[in-house]
């Protein structure tokens, strides 16, 4: 890796950690279901499918890839505290909410990164 390959994922990855913690800062849940993970892990993926049709589309050198894809959304979600959260709800028997926020975070993540291409390649095409 290249000094400047370093600097655009570091300065990717300082801004995503930063926004993950002011959003994550204050537990937000519903019921029991920790929604600030969710909502990083949602936000993230649509960020990231919006890149991949823009990075497609503009022909983006790879720099960018590692400042927006691995540093700033991999900095953003966060699979160790859904991982955590959910273990959590399971070991309280919360067997509900677990099965929940596991189908949540998985699949509204999956349905951004999809909502995300679909927007920035119907934005593109027009």
């Amino acid at each position: 890796m290249k000094g400047i390959e370093f600097v655009f994922l570091a300065v990717g990855s300082l801004l995503g950690a930063f926004l993950r913690y002011k959003m994550t800062e204050s537990q937000l849940l519903f019921n029991t279901l920790p929604v600030n993970v969710l909502l990083v892990n949602v936000l993230g993926a649509f960020i990231l499918g919006a890149f991949i049709v823009l990075s497609q589309q503009w022909n983006l050198d790879g720099r960018y890839s590692l400042f927006a894809a691995i540093g700033f959304c991999g900095s953003l979600t966060t699979m160790s505290s859904f991982a955590l959260d959910s273990t959590n709800l399971l070991e309280n028997k919360h067997y509900a909410t677990f099965a929940v926020n596991i189908m949540t975070n998985i699949g509204l993540s999956i349905g951004a990164l999809l909502g995300g291409k679909s927007l920035m390649s119907a934005i593109i095409n027009n």
